[in-house]
C-alpha cells in the first residue's frame, strides 16, 4: 500500500467542492510489468464547460528541505503519468496538485516559471486550510 500525500484529504475535499466526482482513489496506471498509481482521478458532473471532462490528479506536499529536489520529482513523474494516461487514457488530463505556498515560492522563482512555460505543466492551486481550489493553471 502506498503512502498517500499529507494533503491527499484537503484535495479531494477541494475536487468536490468544486463539483468533481472522484472516480479513482487512487488511479491505477499499467504498462507493461510497471503499475503506477496517480493519486486521484475524477470526473466533472456539473458545470456545463467542463462536463464530462475527466481529469488526473497527482498531489505534491513540497514538504523535503530541498524545494529543487521536490520539483525535479514532481516534474518527473507529470512527464511519466501523462505519457501513460496519453496512451491509455487520452480523454484525461493530468494535474498537479500543489499549495498555494508552494505555487507562490517555487513557481514563483524563475526555475519554476521555466518549468510552466517549457512544459505541459497543468497545475491546481489549492488551499490546504480550507479545502479550496484557488486556481486552475494550464
Amino acid at each position: 500500500m502506498v503512502a498517500k500525500d499529507i494533503y491527499h484529504n484537503a484535495v479531494k475535499t477541494a475536487l468536490e467542492k468544486d463539483g468533481w466526482l472522484i472516480t479513482n482513489d487512487p488511479l491505477t496506471l499499467k504498462i507493461g510489468r510497471r503499475k503506477a498509481l496517480v493519486d486521484l482521478g475524477a470526473e466533472k458532473l456539473l458545470a456545463a464547460e467542463r462536463e464530462g471532462q475527466k481529469i488526473a490528479v497527482e498531489i505534491k506536499s513540497f514538504l523535503n528541505p530541498s524545494p529543487l529536489h521536490d520539483l525535479e520529482q514532481a516534474v518527473g513523474q507529470f512527464v511519466l503519468y501523462s505519457k501513460v494516461l496519453a496512451q491509455q487514457e487520452p480523454d484525461r488530463i493530468l494535474y498537479l496538485a500543489i499549495t498555494r505556498l508552494v505555487f507562490s515560492e517555487i513557481f514563483s522563482e524563475e526555475i519554476g516559471q521555466l518549468m510552466l512555460s517549457e512544459t505541459d505543466l497543468r497545475l491546481i492551486i489549492f488551499d490546504p486550510n480550507k479545502e479550496e481550489i484557488v486556481q486552475w493553471k494550464l
